[in-house]
C-alpha cells in the first residue's frame, strides 16, 4: 500500500479541499457576525469555546483532523463497511425513540449532557449514501429490474420514515434526493415524472377547493381520452390506464393528502406549509388549534411568518454591495430568529449584498460542478454513485435552505451546508466530502 500511495497528497483533488475550507471559513465568519456583541473580546471569544463561533471553529478543526485520517485510509475500507455503517445508522435512529430530547418541535435529537447533542437523522445521510452506492455497485444488482429498484428505494426511505416518526420532516425529505442517484444509474424517468406530478397534485389540493380540483382532473382525463381516441379504439387498456390514473389522483386529493395533513404532520407544520402558499390554515379541531397556539407561545416571535419576513428584510436591506461585516442591523440585533442556523443566508445577504450573495452561490455552484465532474471520471460504480449522492444531498440542502430564507419554501429546518451553525451538520458534510476525495484519489481502482 505504501508503494501505491506513498503520500497523503497523491491523487487528491485539492480544489475540492480548498472549496471546503473557503465555505467553512465563510460559515464561521457569518456565525461570528450574527453572534458577536459590541464590547466582547474577539480573541477571548474564539478560544473560550463558550460562543457559537468558537464552537463552530472547533468543529471545523475536528473536521480537518477527521478528513486527514480519511485521506490516510484505504478506499476499500468504505466499501467493506458500508452495510455495517448503514446498520449502525439505523441503530442510532432507533435509539432516538427512547432517549430523545424535544428541541424546537423535533424529537430527533439525543443530548449528551448540556454541551453536546447528536441528531442521527442528519448523520445517517452519510451511511445511506455509502450503503446505496454499495448496493448499486454489486455485480448481481440489475437495476433495470423493479425488484432492484425497490430495494434501492427502501435503503433510502427507511431512514426517511423513521425521521418522520421523530417529527423531523426537513431531514426526512433529504433522503428523497438519493432518487437522483438512482436516476443516473438507470431509474426510469417516469418515476421522477410521477414524483413531480404528485408534488404538483399536493400543491393543487391545498390551493383549490376539493370539488373544483376534482372537476379539473376529470376534464384533463376526458381531454386525454379525446386526444388519444384512435389509440383507445385499438387498445382498450389505454382507456383503463387513463381512468385508473384519474381514480388515483382523485383518491390522493380527497383522502391521502387530508389524512397526511391531519394525522401525520404536526399542526404547526401544516400552518407553515399554508403560510408558504399564502393561505390561512384553519384547524379542524380544538386540539390542533391548541397545538399551534402552544407552539407559537413557546417560540414567541419565532413564528414562521415573522422569521421569513425578517429574513427578507435583512436580505433586501443589504442592497447591491451590502452593509459590511458587523454592520447589519437585522442580524446584529437578533431580529431574525435562528439566524445562525436555518436563516444564516440572510446574514450573508445583509452583510455582503446582492453581489456578495451571487459570489457565495457561485462558490456552491463551483463545488457541485466539481463533484459531478469527479463523479463522471470514476471507473468504479461505487465511487460514481457515492459522488452523485454527495452532489444530490448538497444540492437539496442548498436549494431548500435558500428558498426558505426568501419565502419560496416552507420553514422545515434544513441547514446550509458548511455554513449553518451545528457540529453534527458540519462533521457529516465534511466527512462525506473527504470520503469522496479519498475515493477519487484512487479512481483508477474498481471498488465494489
Amino acid at each position: 500500500m505504501s508503494q501505491r500511495n506513498p503520500t497523503i497528497s497523491k491523487g487528491v483533488d485539492w480544489s475540492l479541499v480548498w472549496i471546503w475550507v473557503v465555505l467553512c471559513l465563510i460559515g464561521i465568519t457569518s456565525i461570528f457576525a450574527a453572534s458577536y456583541h459590541e464590547g466582547e473580546n474577539v480573541i477571548q471569544g474564539f478560544i473560550s469555546l463558550k460562543t457559537d463561533y468558537s464552537r463552530q471553529l472547533l468543529f471545523f478543526i475536528l473536521s480537518g483532523v477527521l478528513g486527514t485520517f480519511i485521506l490516510l485510509t484505504d478506499s476499500k475500507f468504505f466499501t467493506a463497511t458500508a452495510n455495517l455503517g448503514y446498520a449502525f445508522g439505523i441503530f442510532l435512529l432507533l435509539l432516538v425513540f427512547p432517549f430523545h430530547s424535544r428541541v424546537k418541535g423535533t424529537e430527533s435529537i439525543i443530548r449528551f449532557g448540556s454541551a453536546f447533542q447528536l441528531q442521527p437523522a442528519d448523520l445517517c445521510k452519510l451511511f445511506v449514501n455509502l450503503a446505496l452506492a454499495k448496493y448499486l455497485s454489486r455485480v448481481e444488482t440489475n437495476f433495470s429490474r423493479p425488484r432492484s429498484q425497490l430495494i434501492a428505494a427502501t435503503i433510502a426511505l427507511v431512514p426517511a420514515a423513521m425521521s418522520i416518526m421523530q417529527h423531523e420532516m426537513g431531514l426526512s425529505l433529504v433522503y428523497f434526493s438519493f432518487f437522483l442517484v438512482m436516476f443516473r444509474e438507470g431509474l426510469p424517468p417516469s418515476v421522477l415524472v410521477i414524483g413531480f406530478s404528485f408534488a404538483v397534485l399536493v400543491v393543487a389540493t391545498l390551493l383549490l377547493e376539493p370539488n373544483t380540483l376534482a372537476i379539473i382532473l376529470t376534464c384533463i382525463a376526458l381531454l386525454a381520452i379525446y386526444i388519444m381516441r384512435r389509440q383507445v379504439k385499438r387498445n382498450r387498456s389505454i382507456l383503463f390506464m387513463i381512468v385508473g390514473i384519474w381514480f388515483v389522483c382523485v383518491g390522493v386529493q380527497r383522502f391521502v393528502v387530508p389524512f397526511v395533513f391531519d394525522h401525520v404532520f404536526q399542526p404547526y407544520q401544516v400552518k407553515r406549509i399554508y403560510d408558504t402558499i399564502g393561505k390561512d390554515y384553519v384547524p379542524k379541531d380544538q386540539a390542533a388549534e391548541a397545538s399551534i397556539e402552544n407552539e407559537q407561545r413557546k417560540k414567541s416571535k419565532s413564528d414562521n411568518n415573522y422569521n421569513v419576513k425578517q429574513s427578507k428584510i435583512a436580505i433586501g436591506s443589504g442592497g447591491l454591495i451590502g452593509k459590511g461585516l458587523l454592520k447589519g442591523t437585522q442580524t446584529r440585533y437578533d431580529f431574525v430568529p435562528e439566524q445562525k442556523t436555518d436563516f444564516i443566508f440572510c446574514t450573508i445577504g445583509e452583510g455582503f449584498g446582492f453581489l456578495g450573495s451571487i459570489l457565495f452561490l457561485g462558490i456552491y455552484t463551483l463545488l457541485l460542478m466539481r463533484i459531478v465532474t469527479i463523479a463522471e471520471r470514476q471507473r468504479s460504480v461505487f465511487s460514481r454513485c457515492y459522488a452523485y449522492g454527495v452532489a444530490s444531498v448538497l444540492f437539496f440542502h442548498i436549494v431548500i435552505n435558500i428558498c426558505m430564507t426568501v419565502g419560496l419554501a416552507p420553514v422545515i429546518g434544513i441547514t446550509l451546508p458548511f455554513i449553518s451553525y451545528g457540529g453534527t451538520s458540519l462533521l457529516t458534510f465534511s466527512v462525506m466530502l473527504f470520503i469522496l476525495v479519498r475515493l477519487d484519489a484512487d479512481r483508477q481502482m474498481v471498488l465494489r
